[in-house]
Order: C-alpha cells, then structure tokens, then sequence
C-alpha cells in the first residue's frame, strides 16, 4: 500500500478520535505518528507526502511519544492502531487524500455523544468541587474521583477509563501530576464551560426553571456565562411581590456574592448586596447616567431654539426624589467611598478597571468596596433586616 493511501486513512481514523486543536493531541499529528509507528512508515516517505522536512515529522513523532506516558492518550492511540488496520484496503474503501476535511470549525473538538454528555454533566460536577482531581492508576480499568472534603481518602464517584478518556479527548480534563504509578488531572476551563451549558441546557426544559424575568431568550450558549439567582421585586401593575429569575454575574456585587471571603463565607453579605443594588435601582430611576445620543428636544422647541434654554427638565435631571435619594446616600458615604460605590454599582465598572482608576494597589478595590455596602446599608437601614 502507498504512503499516501496509508497516511490518509489514519487521517480519516483520527479525525474521528480527535479535533484538530485537542489540547492532548491534534488528529494530524495522531495520523502521523501511527502511519509511522504502526504502519511502518519512513519518515522521509511521510513528509514527501505531507510536503514538510523530516525533521519536522520526526518531533511530530516524538512529540506523541513523549504524551504517551499519559494512561488516557496512550488507550485513544491503541484504539487508533486499532481502527487503521482495519480500515481496510484503499480499493475497497477509497481513503481521503491527506489532510482529511474536518466538516466542522478548526477550533472545536469531536462533538460528544448523548451518553458521554449525561456522564459527564454527572462527574465534572465532582471535579468542580474544591481540591477534587481524577486518578487514574496504569493499568486500571477504573478512576477515582477525590476531593478534599474527605482528605482524599477515598474516591467519591468511580468512572471507566474509556469515559475518562472521552474526557480527555474533548479537553475536558488535564494533567497535573504524574507518577509511575498514577496520573492526576484535574478540570479545565473547557470543561467548566460545557458543565455550565449543560446544567443552562437541562434548566431550559425543565418547566419550573422557564419563570420570566430574563430579556434573552436563555440557550446554553447564553447560560454558560451567567449565574442565575432569584429577586423578589414589586409588580408595577399591583404592586405585590413577584420573584423574578436574574443573573447574577451581570454585576460585580453579584460576583462577589458568590465568592468566599476568609472566613469561607460569602464575600458581601444579603444586606450590603441589596445596599447596593437599592442605589443603582435608584440611580436608574433618577436617569442620572451619561447620555450617549443627541438630545433633539431643544431644537423641536420653537420658543428656545435661539435662547438655547428649555423650560421642560432634560434627561440628565430625571425624577426628583430619586435623584434625591440618591444624591442623601452619596452624601453619606462621604468622598472615596461614593467614588467606588459609583463607579461599581451604578456604571459596573469592574474592580480591576476602579482600582487602576483611583491608583489604588491591587485587590485593594474590594475591600474598600466592602466597607462602602456597609455604611450604605445601615444609611437604607437594611442591616438588621437581614
């Protein structure tokens, strides 16, 4: 058989292994390393195919060597062996010429199946969990899922290699430590993503989870970026309370609500978030934020068009009393703090963004931002409500 016949069906094999930008392995490079070491291949045959220098196909090779330490990535190769010398010959089966067509975006990896997308909205939930990491042990047919709530003493969930190894071809876990006896991986962003469009996608046809108080139309995608909670506002039809689905993460008072503080508790407390969010409600009742559009109104007056007054209010100036309210809860906060409470909660600014504004020292942003909730909710007198 050619080489070029050959390379193509470990092509066509490992494209359906791999994606072209699999963090463990590129399906090029799997096709390479098996048309050379499972199919004995030479090197300088490879590369007149492939058009690049032996010395690059021979790193290609030793590249994928090196990764096969790793117990998942060596059992994907295996099965690749497998499958390209039962591909059978290129007059029965015509193989694709090298490199095969990927009919999906170069960025993204095989799309998983049903089975492996319930399995493993089940597990990487585990490896969510402070501390956690999976095990794999060489030659076990089983891995282990630890975390820290019971010192690793003994695994939490138990999962097939094979699954594992589905984990790993769609980057959904990573290496951190190897030995000669075990491998740790642990979660990547990857595959934080795909939990959270998972549990977004589950919730969308859940009917409980479908109450109204979102603008979007929630789909995974949208999901896997937000944190949805829920608030109890007053219907401006009746005025009774109605408990109306948010996201969290639109603001940074959200995103701090969900994030430990030193003592493992949430950051800002429920009284400081609602402080802050009572000021922003105000500040957007007040119409107090910068426009970003021509305001027409004064031309369409005839009396004012040469005196350049209007007599009606203009948009920066907005209900009174909220303006009110808010100007009192500002006054109180006093300079520094109004400043930071501003910028976050009424312009959601990140803290980042305020502490690079204010030349403040790094982490420093929330700290002062803690103290600012405070005294603000004991200006609403919400503290002991809560």
């Amino acid at each position: 058989m050619r080489t070029q016949d050959i390379l193509a069906t470990c092509s066509d094999q490992a494209s359906r292994l791999f994606g072209e930008r699999t963090l463990c392995c590129s399906a090029r490079d799997a096709a390479i390393y098996m048309a050379h070491t499972g199919r004995g291949q030479s090197l300088r045959a490879i590369a007149a195919v492939t058009g690049t220098h032996p010395s690059t196909i021979m790193r290609t090779v030793r590249r994928v060597e090196e990764r096969r330490d790793d117990p998942l990535l060596d059992r994907m190769l295996d099965q690749l062996e497998a499958d390209c010398r039962s591909g059978g010959s290129p007059v029965a089966q015509p193989a694709t010429p090298f490199p095969a067509p990927i009919p999906r975006r170069e960025s993204e990896a095989p799309e998983p199946d049903a089975d492996t997308i319930r399995e493993g909205r089940r597990y990487l939930r585990r490896l969510c969990e402070p501390g956690s990491f999976l095990l794999v042990a060489t030659g076990a047919s089983k891995a282990g899922v630890f975390c820290a709530a019971n010192q690793h003493r003994k695994p939490i969930a138990m999962l097939s290699v094979a699954l594992a190894a589905q984990f790993l071809r769609h980057d959904w876990i990573r290496i951190v430590r190897q030995t000669d006896v075990a491998v740790r991986y642990r979660i990547t962003d990857v595959g934080r993503a795909f939990l959270r469009r998972a549990i977004a996608a589950e919730e969308i046809r859940v009917p409980e989870h479908a109450a109204a108080g979102m603008a979007e139309t929630r789909t995974p995608f949208i999901g896997q970026h937000q944190e949805v909670g829920t608030r109890t506002v007053v219907d401006p039809v009746d005025g009774a309370p109605v408990l109306r689905r948010i996201n969290r993460a639109e603001s940074v008072l959200g995103w701090l609500a969900k994030r430990p503080g030193p003592d493992g508790r949430p950051y800002l407390t429920p009284a400081e978030v609602e402080a802050g969010e009572r000021l922003r409600s105000d500040f957007e009742r007040a119409q107090m934020a910068p426009s970003i559009t021509q305001d027409w109104r004064a031309f369409l007056t005839p009396g004012d068009r040469l005196s350049g007054s209007s007599p009606a209010r203009g948009p920066a100036e907005g209900p009174t009393e909220a303006r009110a309210r808010v100007g009192k809860a500002l006054e109180t906060l006093g300079p520094g703090l109004a400043d930071i409470v501003i910028r976050v909660c009424c312009f959601l600014e990140g803290l980042e963004a305020c502490e690079k504004r204010f030349g403040w020292s790094a982490r420093s942003g929330k700290v002062v931002l803690k103290l600012a909730l405070q005294r603000l909710s004991e200006h609403y007198g919400i503290g002991a409500a809560h």
